[in-house]
């Protein structure tokens, strides 16, 4: 997709103030100088086996681009993709699973769009707002930062065990609420230390999806011309994961993401291999990577678990170098 998209005309319009051209989150577009608009779309085939909980999940995923951005979502448009002989019940719990999540996030469903489609699949458009001058960026790192993630890693290869039959049921289980958790709380906590510390203190922040956490963090460090240095001891997985890519549960993303990125990153000898898959693992509705001044950084794990969540310190941001990315 990066290469097509490289090749068409690039938007002229200055109110576009967030586009395509560093992979970043949502797009942003200017109406006053004081309002803009965050925009995204996402959708899903089913990665839960419960209807419900499944469109929790898609819900979740579709809102975080916006929050990732640090805009408020404000509406969303349903994409559905179903089968022409398929249970209308299951439908209509992926719907409400949805709605469960939307009015969690006080965002309004104002209609949408289903197609009959042999592979189900499920999403929303979601339309935020944000002030001009309040973006976060998947940008502007800096060297002495701290990085900070926010959720475990792992939904990938457990849900690759799932549909095998070998997941276990209480990695199945902490999958989806990891999976269904919205990230407005780490939103809300980092909108809580620019009210303490100003505006400088949150200098990039992305939410982890379909490249991995090594694939965002090589978006973010290369667009910060930066490098990142990891400790793949601090990085929380959630349980069974690792198990599950010992064995051999490894989605086709992953693989796909190893060979995009794997050559600007150095592994220490005392990774485990297991460890090295899953940090290429993709995430479906996974937590935020922000990089925060260091100063700012045991204020910011304060904030997140009044948000009853975890700031995990996984890294810092250091001089560019090569490689983009260590793990030690």
């Amino acid at each position: 997709m990066d290469s097509v998209l490289r090749r068409l005309p690039r938007p002229t319009d200055p109110n576009l103030l967030v586009g395509f051209e560093t992979n970043d989150d949502a797009g942003v577009y200017r109406l006053t100088d004081d309002l803009a608009l965050v925009q995204t779309v996402d959708f899903l085939t089913p990665i839960a086996d419960d209807p419900y909980t499944f469109g929790q999940i898609a819900a979740a995923n579709s809102l975080s681009d916006v929050y990732a951005m640090g805009g408020k979502p404000v509406s969303a448009l349903s994409i559905v993709g179903f089968p022409p002989d398929g249970d209308a019940t299951v439908l209509e719990q992926i719907l409400r699973g949805g709605l469960s999540k939307m009015d969690e996030a006080r965002c309004t469903i104002l209609g949408g769009h289903s197609v009959r489609d042999d592979d189900l699949k499920f999403g929303y458009a979601v339309t935020g707002i944000i002030g001009p001058k309040r973006i976060w960026r998947n940008v502007g790192a800096r060297p002495g930062d701290v990085l900070i993630l926010t959720k475990t890693i792992g939904t990938g290869v457990i849900a690759t065990a799932l549909k095998a039959g070998k997941a276990p049921a209480n990695a199945v289980e902490a999958a989806n609420a990891s999976m269904a958790t919205l990230n407005r709380g780490a939103a809300d906590a980092l909108h809580e230390i620019e009210g303490l510390a100003g505006d400088s203190a949150i200098h990039a922040v992305t939410d982890i999806t379909g490249f991995g956490l090594l694939g965002h963090a090589r978006e973010m460090a290369a667009g910060s011309d930066a490098s990142f240095r990891i400790a793949h001891t601090k990085i929380p997985f959630l349980p069974g994961a690792r198990e599950a890519a010992s064995s051999g549960y490894l989605a086709g993303g992953l693989k796909s993401n190893r060979e995009f990125v794997e050559s600007c990153v150095g592994f220490a000898a005392n990774v485990p291999e297991e460890i090295r898959a899953l940090l290429f693992d993709p995430q479906t509705s996974g937590g935020f990577l922000f990089a925060v001044a260091r100063e700012q950084a045991a204020a910011a794990c304060a904030a997140l678990e009044r948000h009853s969540l975890r700031g995990a310190q996984i890294g810092e941001v250091v001089a560019k170098r090569s490689p983009l990315i260590e793990v030690a």
